[in-house]
């Protein structure tokens, strides 16, 4: 490809007649270079895309600053489940939405009667037994978190 400062003119590779692979090979299998294709023409088109495609990643980001606890208006129980639920459960739970990641997404689970998935009672006693035990893809956190964890975790799931 060969190009200028100013005009972009590039050089494109055709085969020497338009007559297909048989017409090719009677030419001897040789490639003829083709001048013309100049990407000056283009280049408000090639801009016009480029604007459009980063207005459309711009739009496409969801990016919001993180409340902190006393914005959400958190408790110190609260806010230590939220820790918690950052360091242990954030990677496969969305805590801002009903879509998950890996597993389902936790906001409002309280809210609904039945647990999204397993379809089990959304209250506490279930939750718990979910969390200490795992599900299918979900690791049990009985040897890693304690009742208090667990506890302060339910108590920050209520406020999704």
């Amino acid at each position: 490809m060969v190009t200028r400062l100013h005009s972009f003119y590039c050089k494109v590779i055709v085969p020497a007649t338009s007559g297909g692979k048989a017409a090719f090979q009677a030419m001897g299998g040789h490639w003829r270079m083709k001048r013309g294709f100049r990407l000056s023409r283009f280049r408000p088109v090639l801009a016009a895309a480029a604007a459009a495609l980063m207005l459309a990643m711009l739009c496409a980001c969801d990016v919001e600053r993180r409340k902190s606890d006393a914005e959400l208006g958190l408790n110190p129980q609260q806010a230590a489940g939220r820790r918690i639920y950052d360091h242990s459960c954030d990677r496969c739970h969305n805590p801002d939405s009903t879509r998950g990641r890996k597993g389902p997404g936790l906001k409002g689970v309280f809210k609904q009667p039945y647990l999204p998935i397993s379809g089990l009672p959304a209250n506490d006693e279930r939750v718990t037994d979910i969390i200490r035990l795992g599900r299918k893809e979900m690791p049990g956190y009985s040897q890693t978190l304690s009742q208090q964890d667990i506890d302060a975790l339910l108590a920050y799931m209520h406020t999704l």
